[in-house]
């Protein structure tokens, strides 16, 4: 790999990021903080939530943030890139093989996720208000927790900019990642679907899960979640699984 190369596609992403740092910014916080304040401050100062939803529901927004961002970053100019600003010949013809072009994109991806994550922590406390109560007890597991987030969420914007086109984006919602927030414990734990015992199993299959339990147990561990093993091992066999699935459809697409 030429690192010189590598970099300065890197580079690019950032200045192209900066330029468009308030559209980001508002895509990535619009969303989450709806739903912050209607089921975080609205449905608390009613009454009809407990004021200690206010801090289950924090670190669910935290990491679908994070993966929303992530997810868009990567999967979005991907789908752009290949079929209509051809941006992409550019980038292949630089002097490395073809699978470090799609790791930088990774990259660049993880680095807008963890930058999502930092600024709705303190934005959605602020929308919270009182009575949120949260721990930094546990730097190191939260800090592991955000990276392999970040990487999950950009392959898995790698693996759906290179599988889908342009007339899927609406599917890419409506029937992929639409039914992974709702199905991946942002707004409750995995514990709240024990009454479902099928459904509990299968949303084990859903990589949104791993995150949003992840940050529970390193921010809130009062409330109820999988263990700490079950979470760091879910996160690292899906970024395994959908990098190698993002690197091999990147393949196909370049030399398609």
């Amino acid at each position: 790999m030429n690192l010189q190369a590598f970099l300065a596609m890197l580079g690019r992403d950032g200045r192209v990021a900066r330029r468009n740092f308030l559209p980001l910014l508002l895509q990535n916080l619009v969303q989450p903080m709806l739903f912050v304040f209607v089921f975080g401050r609205v449905m608390t100062t009613s009454g009809m939530m407990p004021e200690s939803y206010k801090s289950l529901l924090l670190p669910g927004i935290i990491a679908i943030s994070m993966l929303l961002s992530g997810l868009q970053a990567v999967a979005f100019p991907m789908i752009a890139d290949f079929q209509f600003t051809r941006e992409i010949e550019d980038r292949l013809l630089a002097p490395m093989e073809i699978e470090w072009v799609a790791i930088e994109k990774v990259v660049a991806g993880s680095i807008q996720a963890l930058i999502a994550g930092g600024v709705v922590i303190p934005t959605a406390w602020l929308v919270l208000g009182s009575g949120v109560q949260i721990s930094f007890a546990q730097p190191f597991e939260l800090i592991a927790l955000a990276v392999l987030v970040a990487v999950l969420a950009a392959a898995i914007g790698l693996t759906l900019g290179c599988s889908l086109g342009q007339a899927q984006i609406g599917i890419m919602f409506s029937l992929i990642v639409g039914p992974m927030i709702f199905f991946g414990c942002t707004y409750y734990p995995w514990s709240a679907l024990a009454s479902f015992p099928i459904l509990q199993k299968i949303v084990l299959l859903n990589p949104f899960v791993y995150a949003s339990e992840g940050f529970r147990s390193a921010l809130a561990p009062q409330f109820p979640h999988l263990d700490g093993y079950v979470v760091f091992g879910g996160l690292i066999g899906f970024n395994a699984l959908f990098f190698r699935l993002g690197l091999r459809q990147f393949r196909r697409k370049a030399i398609g």
